[in-house]
């Protein structure tokens, strides 16, 4: 659903509004191409922290094909298995402080009730430290003196989720913050006497509140005027907050306020959304991090000073995590980009120098053969122009036309980026141009396009699929006669419902795990949802009241006798967002209709696919169901 976004490039924009394209038609050539098994021997990589020394990292990787979790030794690059998991996917979160032992994340089959686990990398013991049946907790912070971390949980209350201490001794919780109003427990002083607090009033406007733990008291920080605000970090003094909102504005910046006083102070605004900002241990510097067009714009800043700090210039490189280590000498970073999955550096700041520690992208493949993303946009039915990530196979010119897809993201309120993906590559280098449209109502474009598909959905944003649709057509390399559409969630519904409403724009469409059925879905969001409810019923619609003509109306599911183009669907059985039943139904009544479909189910996934074995699986036979269906016959 409408989503916060601190993803995530630093490349040079190329903003195309017209077709000509004698110069790289001329510079077309026919890359190597790679089986789907090459592409995901690709790793997906995610770090966590330093250890005590510094001298280590705590890592996360899919190389085994199941997600676990690995030490990386810094001086040599070598890593170690933590955990060997074959069945359930291990998402590291820290170090315990001052120990050998680590904590680490996991649900089980993408049921989304995660739990806390305590790991020793010297033994096999693992302790889970939030055992409380059908709950879902996430790690929050660790306390100043490292004795305790903190987790957000539902499990007193399903529909809320509390704050809860564990002391890193007896593992003894206590509540520090017990949500029974319906807000959304956010950032945590170092005392532990102030909690940020949200509270969702729609998709794009929410309060901001002040919790005072030894007063018992919550004032309200956030003004009258509809805004977005979004906390990021107390300073160690109590005094002061930091925190970014959209109040007055089109784009979020950052706000300095002060506790004692209650004022604010506007400290640094950009052109585009600030999306995160955080501080080093002993509050040295603070990173910020700008959602630049679809891509990250990361910059790091003496704190005191506020004057900025060189931080390593990496060539088309796309910064998607940083982590200061507690001694304030070493960043950790995670870079990838469109044509190179994500990797660590780390960077001595003191020396200026960086280094490289894992090659997670495929010996098997050139990164030459792959196509790099380009930032594009066209006129949509109104005029507006819509943003879209683009990319353009290396094979294509006027004399070797294409099959292209528009791809849909999640959300509502999702967005496309610059940054690698398997999938997209490999449809990329097997001839399928790729444009990610950012239709109306996506994240990152400013607060006035995000609410543009409010109560318009399947309308307006559907139409912006269409119109990019109809720019791909008028690129002279491309092949009119063989446009899909491909989406997932969010992005799967608009798949349906383009073939449904529009049942002769698009050639055929690929269906992951996408909405069918809005009455059903909006009745049926997971109960930790409950927060966010009236929220997502102001955007989208109320299934209980006189919406419901409406949510019933563009459903694909009531629209299923239009479909008359092949479909490929997609789905986990464990999905708690987009319930199975949703492609059971419309894949059964596309049936009907006598139109090629395509199903698959993976027992062991949820919203999204996590198994290296079930992602490729997907990527092959989405290939396999383009290549029969939309690649013209020659």
């Amino acid at each position: 659903m409408k989503e916060k976004f601190m993803f995530i490039g630093l490349f040079s924009l190329l903003m195309l509004q017209s077709c000509k394209k004698e110069e790289k038609n001329q510079e077309a050539r026919m890359p190597k191409q790679y089986a789907v098994e090459d592409f995901y021997d690709t790793k997906s990589i995610g770090a966590a922290g330093f250890n005590k020394d510094e001298t280590k990292i705590l890592i996360n990787s899919n190389k085994t094909g199941i997600t676990n979790i690995y030490e990386l030794n810094i001086a040599d690059t070598t890593s170690v298995a933590l955990t060997q998991s074959k069945t359930e996917s291990n998402y590291a979160i820290d170090y315990l402080p001052g120990s050998s032992k680590f904590i680490y994340s996991s649900d089980k089959g993408g049921d989304e009730n995660a739990h806390l686990y305590l790991a020793d990398r010297t033994n096999s013991k693992v302790k889970d430290l939030t055992p409380w049946p059908k709950s879902a907790n996430n790690f929050m912070g660790w306390s100043l003196d490292k004795k305790s971390l903190y987790v957000s949980s539902n499990k007193r209350d399903v529909k809320y989720f509390d704050i809860i201490k564990l002391d890193t001794l007896s593992y003894k919780s206590t509540i520090l913050y017990q949500n029974t109003t319906g807000f959304t427990p956010s950032v945590i002083s170092k005392s532990e006497r102030y909690i940020a607090l949200t509270k969702e009033l729609t998709t794009d406007t929410n309060e901001l509140y002040l919790y005072d733990n030894k007063t018992k008291t919550t004032k309200k920080i956030s003004g009258e005027k509809p805004a977005n605000w979004n906390p990021m970090v107390f300073e160690k003094n109590d005094s002061i907050l930091y925190y970014a909102t959209n109040l007055d504005n089109e784009f979020s910046y950052l706000v300095k306020y002060n506790l004692n006083t209650g004022k604010s102070e506007k400290i640094f605004e950009d052109k585009w959304d600030v999306n995160y900002m955080n501080l080093s241990e002993n509050e040295k510097y603070h990173v910020i991090f700008i959602n630049d067009d679809g891509k990250n714009k990361v910059l790091l800043f003496d704190h005191k000073t506020g004057k900025k700090v060189d931080f390593p210039d990496l060539k088309d490189g796309d910064v998607q995590n940083v982590i200061i280590s507690n001694s304030e000498n070493k960043l950790l970073l995670t870079v990838g980009s469109s044509t190179s999955s994500p990797n660590l550096y780390v960077y001595d700041i003191p020396s200026k120098s960086l280094k490289l520690l894992t090659a997670t992208l495929s010996k098997k493949i050139d990164q030459n053969d792959l196509a790099k993303a380009e930032v594009v946009r066209f006129k949509s039915f109104d005029g507006k122009d819509i943003p879209a990530i683009y990319y353009k196979p290396l094979q294509a010119s006027e004399n070797n036309k294409v099959p292209a897809l528009i791809w849909v993201h999640g959300g509502p309120g999702g967005q496309s980026r610059i940054g690698y993906s398997n999938s997209i590559q490999y449809l990329v280098n097997h001839g399928y141009a790729v444009l990610a449209v950012n239709n109306r109502g996506s994240s990152g474009y400013g607060k006035t396009f995000y609410k543009l598909d409010n109560k318009d959905h399947s309308n307006g944003d559907l139409k912006d699929c269409i119109w990019g649709k109809k720019w791909l057509a008028q690129q002279n390399y491309i092949d009119s006669t063989s446009i899909g559409i491909y989406g997932g969630s969010y992005g799967g519904c608009m798949v349906l419902g383009a073939l449904a409403f529009h049942p002769e724009e698009f050639k055929v469409g690929v269906n992951l795990f996408g909405v069918a059925n809005w009455l059903r879905t909006l009745k049926s969001i997971p109960p930790y949802w409950e927060a966010f409810r009236t929220a997502l019923y102001d955007e989208l619609g109320d299934p209980n009241t006189s919406d419901s003509i409406r949510l019933k109306k563009i459903s694909p599911l009531f629209n299923y006798q239009k479909i008359n183009k092949p479909l490929l669907v997609f789905q986990g059985a464990n999905d708690v967002r987009v319930l199975p039943v949703e492609s059971d139904e419309i894949v059964a009544g596309v049936k009907k209709n006598g139109v090629p479909v395509e199903y698959v189910v993976y027992p062991d996934e949820g919203h999204g696919f996590q198994k290296k074995e079930n992602q490729i699986t997907t990527s092959k036979k989405t290939l396999a169901f383009l290549d029969k269906y939309l690649k013209a016959k020659k």
